[in-house]
């Protein structure tokens, strides 16, 4: 069986082509700066390789047609034509409630949609992405797998907000987590490692990246994670703020004049990292201006970064 992995964000599609008989990554690749005239496009193959091709790439669609083309190249492709995909899989950040990965279908597609309101970064790139390989692939079985499935063995007192109890019973507001996909490998690996069985070990993993959470797992399940109702919270992120008082909210929109949306777009893309440094959200850059330049406020906010990861790691254990 083959299979075609997506991982699709609002700019960008991360995939790999995959024999599962042999467990063999036949193709893989990126396209970056999706909607733009100078867009990226890297793509490898035993047989090829492009690094970082400089091209026009203006929607999903076209990205996802670049990816086929190159796979089914007479000269440098891995397969004959799209008949030999059997399945396609996408990596999805919020599914609500559901604690497995689902076959793709219209019921499943309208709680995706539902989503929106809770992973606003994530799940309309997500959508666009399922739309766009649907296009070039209309009868291949999809399926999704959704980073929050892992975490809802969480307990009640866990996931529960201290807000009035109807909050979650008919809206749905409750601690959701995120990276399950991630948390859940790495929590593997690492009781692998151990030589240990993953049922008698408690363990803390760490998804330290743009996006950063922490998990605590005991006997292979979540049982807690840093991560909430949306990806907005926990330990603070490239771009995200994580944990603040919730009065700051109410104090920019009331003292700042913000709305809604304007707020919630400094907490989503203009905090984290990228606002206390005011110099990026890459770690990269953040570590290069520190080992350079001795830059303050790059160590300032390195320095917040690391306390707050300690923090959480401290809680858990």
């Amino acid at each position: 069986m083959k299979i075609l992995t997506l991982n699709c964000g609002s700019s960008s599609i991360k995939f790999q082509f995959i024999n599962l008989e042999n467990e063999d990554v036949m193709a893989e690749g990126v396209v970056e700066r999706i909607g733009e005239e100078n867009a990226i496009y890297t793509y490898k193959s035993e047989k090829y390789s492009v690094k970082k091709l400089e091209m026009p790439i203006l929607d999903h669609t076209v990205g996802i047609e670049e990816i086929m083309k190159n796979m089914m190249s007479e000269n440098h492709g891995v397969i004959k034509n799209e008949s030999e995909i059997d399945a396609i899989g996408h990596r999805i950040v919020h599914g609500g409630t559901y604690s497995d990965s689902e076959k793709l279908t219209d019921e499943v597609m309208k709680e995706l949609e539902a989503c929106c309101a809770l992973a606003p970064l994530h799940n309309p790139a997500h959508i666009k992405g399922i739309n766009a390989i649907t296009k070039v692939l209309p009868a291949t079985p999809q399926v999704v797998v959704f980073d929050t499935a892992f975490h809802q063995t969480m307990p009640s007192r866990a996931f529960l907000y201290a807000l009035p109890y109807n909050y979650y019973t008919e809206h749905k507001i409750r601690r959701y987590g995120f990276h399950g996909t991630s948390h859940k490998y790495v929590a593997q690996k690492a009781a692998d490692f151990a030589g240990k069985d993953i049922k008698d070990l408690k363990i803390i993993t760490c998804h330290i990246g743009n996006g950063a959470s922490v998990c605590a797992i005991d006997g292979g399940k979540s049982v807690d994670t840093s991560m909430g109702f949306t990806p907005l919270e926990g330990i603070m992120m490239g771009t995200r703020s994580g944990d603040i008082d919730p009065a700051i909210v109410t104090y920019m929109m009331t003292n700042m004049k913000m709305t809604a949306d304007e707020a919630n777009n400094v907490l989503n893309k203009k905090s984290g990292i990228l606002g206390l440094s005011d110099i990026s959200n890459d770690m990269r850059e953040i570590e290069d201006k520190i080992l350079k330049e001795k830059n303050p406020m790059a160590i300032q906010a390195f320095d917040v970064y690391a306390y707050k990861i300690r923090k959480m790691i401290g809680a858990y254990t």
